[in-house]
């Protein structure tokens, strides 16, 4: 079962993007240079490793380029480069000037166990400003050529149209373009994307000035975006000539938008910078993204493709990610991103919940409140909306329902926070109610057995949900739900009379641990006045609780534990998030969540005290993914068929039949079961 913990067995690929130092016109001296780094990479276990364009002859040659000895040296260390690397686990991706037919190409060569699979030449020359490549490069079209001979290897692939195909490695098709293909307006990578490549690398040169670096990551950002797939960018650094230019040696590791590694800038030594890219994520994003299998179609008779194969030798044994993985998918750790997650979050809840006011033409907001933390963030809510549309806050009519288990805590914290944002409130006992209807239905409770099952506590739900419809036809209002996504998820919600059920929920798009953060971002001062962040900061601080089933005593945290029964909602909300976002098997869920959450003490956390930070065994994480999946996809479907409407709030996604998740009500759990048996116990 070591396996389990291999990231190759997990659509994943470790690549590698190097910056080596170069000396113009010694392609000794580069050559050198670029098998240590690839050793280096290899020794790290990447199976592809970038260099930059031109780097074996040096990218600022000029009219050296046309220089025989120049142009016959790369040759002889291309070939020594292919011997010394030849025993080398990965791939290689080097740039050299390369002629053919008396025409020079500036050319990528991908090379593997001393083969070179194909030669790649630049499509677009630059010939502006500082660039001169039109004076010794010619363009790819100038040559009818599909195939050459070059470092004594014959029938070599060459040409724009070649993809390689890693055949062992699912998933695993690259594509390579130089430097200015990627400023045109319709890159070459778009096509080899449409085509099925999900890397692409780029190998460039790139001098430095003033903002090009933010241009750069700009570029890469938004091309590995629009095409869902890995870009690697490796630029020419220390050594180049500064006649004129300066050059920075950037290295970057984008994915589908998200950079998820770069180097440092000004290096005055060879540099190598690492990361893994989820092959996974990215072809399940191009299934679900249907407008991306339209374009290719659309744009299939611009350019065809040859397919290079190859296989390569995989690593065994253990070998865990050295990318981050957020421990809170639905929450930014940083600070200034944080913010501006919340800021949009409360807004959308707000202005959903205003448009239906106004559509509605509602007279009242009608809201249960326990002084947990769904129906607090839902009060708040309601709050904001009623000051947008000119409302006093007495339109908001905020009930507390005590029944047989609330606690001392939560009731004064309920009202703690009606009164200190201004709604009006009540009291109504629900115990007499729910007493009669044990007694109607012949419950062993009502005769004061502590048979404390679901009935009993569906009960209490039932009659809490029901009351309030009641009262919403009392006064003209509407029933704002405060159930969240994360409750939803886990089925953790009584169904129709229960809080399954309102008007309209502003929370059912929000995860719990989102929730927490919602709160915790509306206590920093200015935003609520003292009394209001003095009592949230303490829901904050109780026990997550349905409250409904009596403790030994009336104390101050509630005798219940939600996280006891269905798991630690900072873990759920994780499974939740990549089930859901990307429809993930729970085996490679299993694998990111142990990555994210063994260890404490590496990776970086939102804003939480140290001793509530927790970490988790991979027995841990199998034992309430398994709870997740069975309740997920067995139990609870039914529920969000009907859930009631609420505003999209996260790019993590909605549970609602009418946005991101339509599943039938009857399905099995069996696949996800059966894959959960991958995952060891330790």
């Amino acid at each position: 079962m070591n396996e389990f913990f291999n990231l190759y067995r997990h659509g994943f690929i470790r690549v590698a993007v190097a910056v080596p130092e170069v000396r113009v016109a010694d392609p000794a001296f580069n050559a050198t240079h670029t098998i240590q780094l690839a050793e280096e990479a290899a020794a790290q276990r990447a199976v592809l490793t970038l260099f930059p364009e031109l780097g074996i002859s040096a990218y600022t040659n000029e009219d050296l380029f046309h220089q025989q000895a120049l142009l016959e040296s790369t040759e002889r260390e291309i070939k020594r480069l292919l011997r010394e690397t030849s025993f080398l686990d990965s791939i290689l991706v080097v740039g050299a000037p390369v002629l053919v037919d008396s025409s020079l190409y500036n050319c990528g060569l991908v090379l593997h166990r001393g083969q070179i699979l194909g030669i790649v030449p630049k499509t677009y020359l630059p010939n502006y400003r500082e660039f001169y490549e039109g004076r010794h490069f010619r363009s790819p079209d100038t040559t009818t050529r599909n195939t050459i001979e070059y470092c004594g290897q014959e029938e070599i692939p060459f040409g724009t149209d070649l993809l390689f195909n890693v055949r062992n490695i699912p998933n695993f098709i690259f594509a390579l373009e130089l430097c200015e293909d990627l400023w045109v307006p319709a890159p070459p990578s778009s096509f080899a994307a449409l085509a099925g490549a999900t890397v692409i690398a780029n190998l460039t040169a790139t001098n430095l000035t003033i903002g090009k670096a933010d241009y750069r990551n700009a570029l890469v950002s938004n091309q590995s975006a629009r095409c869902l797939c890995g870009y690697l960018y490796s630029a020419a650094g220390p050594g180049e000539s500064t006649t004129d230019l300066a050059w920075d040696g950037q290295a970057l590791i984008y994915e589908a938008g998200e950079c998820l590694s770069k180097s440092s800038r000004f290096d005055l030594e060879s540099r190598l910078t690492l990361s893994e890219i989820d092959l996974d994520k990215l072809v399940m994003e191009r299934t679900r993204q249907n407008s991306f299998s339209e374009n290719a179609r659309v744009l299939s008779e611009h350019q065809r493709f040859r397919t290079v194969h190859c296989d390569i030798q995989l690593t065994d044994g253990e070998l865990l990610l050295t990318r981050h993985y957020p421990r809170f998918p639905f929450v930014p750790s940083g600070e200034k991103d944080r913010d501006r997650s919340c800021y949009d979050a409360y807004n959308i809840q707000v202005h959903g919940l205003v448009k239906r006011l106004q559509y509605t033409k509602s007279e009242t907001i009608i809201i249960g409140i326990s002084g947990g933390l769904d129906s607090t963030q839902s009060l708040l809510v309601a709050a904001k909306a009623a000051d947008m549309l000119g409302w006093p806050r007495e339109r908001i009519r905020a009930y507390t329902m005590p029944g047989f288990a609330t606690s001392s805590r939560t009731k004064e914290n309920a009202w703690r926070l009606i009164k200190a944002l201004g709604v009006y409130g009540e009291e109504l006992d629900i115990r007499p109610a729910c007493n009669l209807m044990l007694s109607d239905i012949g419950h062993p409770a009502s005769g004061g057995t502590g048979d404390y099952d679901v009935t009993y506590e569906n009960i209490q739900a039932g009659q809490r949900t029901s009351t309030l419809f009641r009262l919403a036809n009392m006064h003209k209002g509407m029933v704002l739900g405060t159930g969240d996504l994360s409750e939803l998820a886990l089925g953790w919600t009584t169904y129709g009379v229960g809080d399954h059920m309102s008007h309209y929920n502003v929370n059912g798009s929000v995860p719990k641990t989102l929730i927490q953060y919602l709160l915790r971002w509306q206590t920093v001062p200015g935003r609520v006045d003292e009394d209001t962040r003095n009592v949230l900061l303490d829901i904050l601080s109780t026990e997550i609780s349905p409250e409904l089933v009596p403790g030994k005593s009336d104390e101050d945290q509630p005798s219940q534990r939600t996280e006891d029964f269905i798991g630690p909602y900072e873990l759920q909300d994780f499974h939740i998030y990549y089930t859901t976002r990307y429809g993930f098997r729970p085996s490679k869920v299993a694998f990111l969540a142990y990555n994210a959450w063994h260890n404490k003490e590496q990776g970086s956390w939102p804003d939480i005290p140290e001793e509530k930070r927790n970490q988790y065994t991979i027995g841990e994480i199998k034992h309430w993914l398994e709870i997740f999946v069975r309740r997920f996809f067995a139990r609870s479907q039914f529920k969000r068929s009907v859930m009631p409407d609420g505003p999209k709030v996260g790019s993590g996604g909605s549970l609602s039949p009418r946005g991101d998740w339509r599943a039938p009500s009857d399905s099995e759990a069996t696949p996800w079961l059966e894959d959960l048996s991958r995952i060891p116990e330790n």
